[in-house]
């Protein structure tokens, strides 16, 4: 749903292509000038560089022209979407698909303009109306929805003053079994036809409906309703007859089917059929109310045209938005309003039970974290550099902090480390999906379309050299030869580093605290024989916790706060003294037709207060969600290592990850490659560090010293996805590998042993 771009004049098509430096400029112009469409016009005119070819070629006796920076230019609607598409690329701002003002009707296509339209349309040819949506529609509602006309038609004949809408009802039964390349056109009554007891169309009338070529033939006669002499509509006997026994069935069937039309999201057209039927239809005067079948030849018909429908099924309303709002967001979010009804009112577990409980509350999550990324994206759009960069920071890792927040504080109350396992799990398992999965889902989904996607390296080097920081730190390349043996042959050997960062704190631990074992057995029974020991663990209280509260709490409080510090630092480099590795500049221009004038879907007040409101239902959904996790971690066969790393790590980013595959399939794999580093990067920088942070002043069993299968996973995810990232290039095989492994790790979860304490 994109304005095609238009071509770039020649005199900026860019340089000259005459000497080496020429040519090595101008493929730097091809890699980094490759970015896709972001939602609005995107065009690719080639901007002189800052400093020429020749003084380039000056400066670099080899002709390696680095300084030849060619920006791509973004053309947006208006200076709010402007905003929104620079944002996207910065450093520690949320990545957003979706436009957070109005787009120009005009600019729609086709397929997008008859999303919204009100079927009231008439086709000069439909083509065949026998499809398989058409024929689903009769097997879903059109049968018992005519059956229904037909039982209401019968009783309105029965009171006999109602029988005007009895008539009415016959045809539309007729209508709604099948209502496709059919109309229901609203008529015009002369004032003759409406005097005390008139049951026949006057003679203009029915020499005019006879004569006419628009409707097809004779204009059928109606019956008049019982009323009295100028009265009104709704002062006629038989109106009060059908409001009282007609209209409230009708009306219920029709909320019905438009209820579970529109939760089905592809019959969207059959919701709208049922909507304007129930608040315009039904409360015409029935000899206001034409039913017609539209021939191939026919003409548009005079007069207005109340329903049109052709098809049932549209499988493009997954673009479907109101107010800005996607329409599965939309259909979601009354299951928030059922998580927490059925969570706080029904305690004892009266009517569902606990995992129904936590299913819903998980599921709820999603629809809160769209609303928060869409408030989020609606106010750093509307807001200056300083505003926005606060509120991504504070609301950016809300989702995930409310509910690790409320696991340990659930966990301390009742004694239970399982619960700060789980968080572990949890973190990791972000860590690692947004490290694996992200990115190379979407290299997979946007590798089908394009044969080769490249994307900014520099840019994506940022963020994957604070992941390599934060994760696997270079302290060292001092590994051991059957360590280096794992490891495939075209492992950089720079790359095989000891894990520091947030793992420091359990590098620190296994160096020097004491190994301590559940049980052990004798395999050859011999006293200075082998043992076989289970349970095993370093122990860092001994001596009363002196290794514990003397070396390794400070060692976390210290890296909680270097962390942080480091991310800082990593927001100043990028947007401020190294802006330019982004490459993306937003013209000033607009393309003829497209309005200046920004008409924002939520005003900045709004934005807030939704952010607020899905927060604070966030946080409710959050604490149901620990509350009724316990019997499925008691009861599950599942280890729950496994429960954590992809249901309470994922599920909250889903919103995020649809995010980055539209962006692929846009071929603009730079922000989708973004949006896993991005969460990646939050997670241990600032995540991690906030919930250290927490146990100061709420103390919890949440430490900073993870398993050893935490520890590898994450590594070796960092290590494989810095070296799918260094050319800048990729395509669908690369992505699968990421996959793949992604997968073997989820495979190892699996069938890990529960964490001590669960």
């Amino acid at each position: 749903d994109v304005p095609k771009a238009t071509e770039p004049r020649g005199d900026i098509d860019g340089p000259r292509r005459g000497s080496l430096c020429d040519r090595h400029c101008a493929a730097i112009n091809n890699v980094q000038g490759d970015l896709g469409d972001l939602g609005c016009h995107l065009h690719r005119p080639r901007v002189q560089p800052a400093m020429s070819p020749s003084s380039c070629c000056q400066q670099h006796s080899d002709e390696v022209c680095e300084s030849c920076v060619v920006k791509t230019t973004l053309t947006a609607e208006n200076v709010v979407e402007a905003n929104k598409l620079s944002n996207n690329y910065k450093f520690g701002f949320k990545k957003w698909k979706s436009h957070v003002t109005a787009r120009p009707w005009e600019d729609r296509s086709e397929i997008v303009k008859e999303l919204y339209s009100d079927l009231n349309v008439i086709r000069g040819s439909g083509g065949s109306t026998v499809t398989c949506g058409n024929i689903l529609y009769l097997l879903l509602f059109g049968w018992w929805l005519s059956f229904l006309y037909i039982l209401v038609a019968a009783m309105m004949f029965i009171t006999v003053v109602g029988a005007p809408y009895g008539r009415l009802c016959w045809d539309l039964a007729g209508y709604f079994l099948w209502p496709f390349g059919k109309v229901i056109q609203k008529v015009e009554v002369p004032k003759s036809q409406r005097a005390l007891g008139t049951c026949e169309p006057s003679v203009e009338t029915s020499s005019a409906g006879e004569t006419s070529a628009l409707l097809g033939g004779a204009m059928p006669r109606r019956w008049r309703p019982w009323c009295w002499a100028d009265a009104g509509h709704w002062q006629c006997a038989s109106a009060v007859v059908w409001l009282c026994l007609g209209y409230p069935v009708l009306v219920l069937a029709h909320g019905l089917v438009c209820m579970t039309a529109w939760l089905l999201v592809v019959l969207i057209p059959v919701a709208k059929l049922s909507a304007r039927t129930a608040t315009r239809v039904l409360l015409l005067p029935p000899e206001q109310v034409l039913v017609r079948r539209l021939r191939m030849t026919e003409v548009p018909l005079e007069g207005e045209v109340i329903l049109c429908c052709y098809h049932a099924v549209n499988p493009y309303y997954y673009k479907y938005a109101v107010d800005g709002i996607n329409v599965f967001a939309v259909n979601l979010l009354p299951l928030v309003l059922v998580t927490l009804v059925l969570g706080y009112m029904d305690s004892h577990n009266r009517l569902t039970s606990s995992p129904v409980k936590f299913t819903l509350a998980l599921l709820s999550i999603m629809p809160l974290s769209y609303y928060i990324g869409m408030a989020i994206a609606s106010i750093s759009a509307q807001s200056n550099f300083a505003l926005g960069a606060v509120v991504n920071a504070t609301f950016g890792s809300i989702t995930e902090l409310t509910f690790y927040i409320t696991a340990l504080i659930k966990g301390s109350r009742e004694g239970n480390r399982c619960y700060a396992e789980i968080v572990k799990s949890a973190l990791t398992g972000t860590l690692v999906g947004c490290v694996l999965f992200v990115p190379g889902l979407c290299m997979v989904i946007g590798g089908i379309r394009h044969q080769e996607q490249r994307f900014n390296s520099r840019s994506a080097g940022v963020s994957s050299a604070l992941l390599f920081l934060s994760v696997g730190g270079e302290l060292g390349t001092r590994v051991s030869p059957g360590f280096r043996g794992l490891l495939p042959a075209w492992v950089p050997t720079p790359y095989l580093s000891i894990p520091a960062g947030v793992f420091a704190p359990t590098l620190f631990s296994k160096v020097y605290g004491k190994l301590v074992c559940g049980e052990c057995h004798n395999v050859t029974q011999n006293p200075l024989g082998h043992y076989l020991c289970h349970n095993c663990h370093f122990d860092l209280m001994e001596n009363n916790g002196t290794l514990y509260y003397s070396h390794v709490q400070p060692l976390v409080y210290t890296v909680s706060l270097l962390l942080p510090a480091a991310y800082l630092i990593g927001l100043f480099f990028t947007l401020k003294t190294h802006s330019h590795i982004y490459d993306i500049h937003i013209s000033d221009c607009h393309m003829p037709g497209h309005h200046h004038s920004a008409v924002v879907h939520w005003s900045r007040w709004r934005a807030l207060v939704i952010l607020l409101l899905s927060t604070l239902c966030m946080s409710a959904c959050a604490d149901l969600a620990t509350e009724h996790i316990s019997p499925i971690l008691t009861n599950s066969t599942i280890s729950q290592y496994f429960i954590g790393v992809t249901v309470l790590a994922m599920v909250p980013e889903l919103p995020e990850i649809v995010n980055g595959i539209q962006f692929a399939l846009q071929n603009n794999l730079s922000l989708s490659i973004e949006i896993g580093n991005c969460i990646a990067v939050q997670v241990c920088m600032l995540q991690i560090p906030i919930l250290v942070l927490f146990t100061i002043f709420y103390p919890t069993n949440f430490t900073l010293v993870f398993s050893d299968l935490h520890v590898y996973a994450s590594m070796f995810s960092v290590v494989l996805m810095n070296y799918i990232f260094m050319d800048g290039k990729c395509d669908y095989f690369q992505g699968t590998v990421l996959v793949m492994v992604y997968f073997i790790l989820l495979a190892v979860y699996f069938f890990a042993p529960s964490p001590s304490g669960c």
